[in-house]
């Protein structure tokens, strides 16, 4: 290489130099530092909810409910009390245990049993338990006025078409921290609202939670699933409690052999 070709190549290299120097500097020279692909890489966990209005977290609830399918519960229905499981999807699947009572009900799709006590064995020859099946031609669940007002995505398609839907605030529920939201809307519209179930059964529902309005108040914890239910107006008022949303919970039908078939007898009202 010639003298001059030489000079020319060390006068490059320092310009390049100087260069790099000025841009990882941040200087007035030079542009601003590239952020690394980390600093702006999308977080590989679950996104967060965009829209956290009152709306939008119930929602959020309404698809939580819907991922769980099933949960333990305890409830205040009116002047009564009840605790156990209860499936919403893919199947109706229920089980009812009262306070004071030995008689137990377990719901399974369109088939109803009731008993699991003395009583119902001294009816039945020795057997524990009364099996029942689904009646008329829609052949929906038995006792179904009662799952509607046990479940929560009833109650859930219910408060995501009000308007309106209030926060009220922060709160404690059985040791956990959840966000208190409220709702009020008509009866007409809490049942034409679930487009889920047959038309008979909203209009039973609907004649079920009677005149004027209904509020509802729902607890949630800080995955939106929903801890707490509070329903009242029209014709009383009830209260649901959730736990244990899609654990590992089972329901299965009695003993055939401890099961008297009932066919499709009238279904005998739930006792006090």
């Amino acid at each position: 290489m010639t003298r001059a070709r030489r000079s020319a190549a060390a006068a490059l290299a320092v310009l390049l130099l100087a260069g790099l120097a000025s841009c990882g500097s941040g200087g007035s020279g030079g542009g601003k530092p590239t952020p690394s692909p980390s600093a702006s890489r999308t977080p590989t966990g679950l996104p967060s909810p965009t829209d956290r209005s009152p709306h939008g977290v119930l929602l959020s609830a309404q698809l939580a409910m819907d991922t769980a399918r099933r949960a333990g519960y305890s409830a205040r229905l009116g002047d009564e009390s009840a605790t156990g499981v209860l499936f919403w999807a893919p199947k109706t699947v229920l089980r009812l245990k009262r306070p004071g009572s030995s008689e137990q009900l377990v719901i399974l799709d369109t088939t109803a049993y009731r008993g699991g006590d003395q009583a119902t064995a001294e009816r039945n020859a020795g057997r524990h338990w009364e099996k029942y099946a689904a009646q008329g031609a829609a052949r929906d669940i038995p006792y179904a006025a009662l799952v509607d007002r046990l479940n929560p995505m009833v109650a859930l398609t219910a408060a995501v078409a009000a308007e309106g839907p209030q926060l009220i605030g922060e709160e404690t529920v059985d040791e956990l921290t959840v966000q208190h939201y409220r709702v009020v809307l008509s009866a007409e519209r809490y049942a034409a609202a679930q487009t889920q179930l047959p038309a008979g059964r909203q209009e039973a529902l609907r004649a079920g939670l009677g005149s004027g309005d209904v509020t509802l108040d729902l607890w949630l914890d800080g995955k939106d699933q929903l801890v707490r239910l509070h329903r009242s107006g029209g014709q009383g008022n009830d209260t649901v409690t959730y736990q244990d949303w899609g654990g590992a919970l089972s329901v299965q039908a009695p003993d055939a052999a401890d099961t008297a078939d009932m066919g499709t007898a009238p279904l005998p009202p739930l006792a006090s």
